[in-house]
């Protein structure tokens, strides 16, 4: 099966062109906004915006299984204030209706964060029902969470935490996971040998199942590991290196899903991806 491989590209201009942006890397996949990121709510797309998105995706050769969308950075659904976490919900909902409409499959977004208020239980609990409100609301979108770097109250850095998460949802058929590398090997996974690759994965499948894994974030590290700092850096040039990339290029069990590059600098993208693709 081909791999899904590309970087996160700009929808400047409107979101038809983001699949012209990855085809410009040389992109067989690729993860976009579908809105400023940095805003909680945007008018509702119109049927035009979503046929021509559908029709340039369709044109470059992109279904919606190669496609990763990301929801705002505001969005914290672990939110321990009931109002504030509403605001939350209602703005996720809507990113999950825009991503419908567009007709894309997969939702990522980083779980939430307890903000020293309620402790990492309770938020885990407030993460599950207010993703389980959301699934309930929209149908045909997948709620895909992603591991964090561990940085202060922020919660989904251990495959425990995520575990709980999707068990607490009740939907299994609706949420999956999306494994940054870097945020993992800042969390403390020792991706940085073959050993520790091997050990990360098979602790993955043993805690949450790999049929769960429906994308990854490849990114290097510029911190070291376990030191739970969230700072990307392109491929071979942090301290996870070359080594555990190059093994899931090579490795069946990461076919047929988005494994997206968010590395720090675009003019290496297309190099990035075609190594990935073709090998070294």
């Amino acid at each position: 099966m081909t791999k899904f491989i590309g970087p996160h590209v700009s929808i400047a201009g409107g979101l038809a062109n983001a699949p012209l942006n990855a085809k410009g890397y040389g992109a067989t996949g690729f993860a976009m906004f579908t809105k400023n990121q940095r805003q909680w709510f945007a008018p509702p797309l119109t049927d035009e915006e979503a046929e021509a998105f559908k029709a340039e995706c369709a044109k470059n050769g992109y279904a919606p299984e190669m496609i990763l969308p990301h929801d705002s950075y505001l969005i914290n659904l672990g939110q321990p204030d009931p109002e504030k976490r509403k605001n939350s919900i209602d703005a996720f909902i809507g990113e999950m209706k825009r991503c419908q409409k567009l007709g894309l499959t997969l939702l990522n977004f980083h779980p939430g964060s307890h903000l020293n208020q309620v402790s990492p239980e309770e938020c885990i609990r407030l993460i599950a029902g207010s993703v389980r409100q959301a699934l309930d609301e929209v149908d045909g979108v997948c709620a895909v969470f992603e591991n964090v770097a561990g940085q202060g109250s922020n919660l989904g850095f251990t495959f425990e935490q995520l575990a709980d998460m999707l068990d607490a949802v009740g939907l299994p058929e609706r949420v999956g996971v999306c494994i940054d590398t870097c945020h993992a090997f800042a969390a403390g996974f020792e991706l940085d040998t073959p050993e520790g690759f091997e050990k990360t994965f098979a602790d993955f499948d043993r805690i949450i199942g790999l049929k769960y894994l429906k994308a990854m974030h490849l990114n290097d590290a510029k911190g070291v590991r376990g030191q739970r700092l969230d700072r990307h850096a392109p491929l071979g040039e942090g301290n996870i290196g070359w080594g555990a990339f190059d093994s899931i290029a090579a490795d069946a069990r990461f076919d047929g899903i988005p494994l997206i590059l968010e590395t720090p600098e675009p003019e290496k993208w297309s190099a990035e991806v075609s190594r990935l693709l073709n090998g070294k």
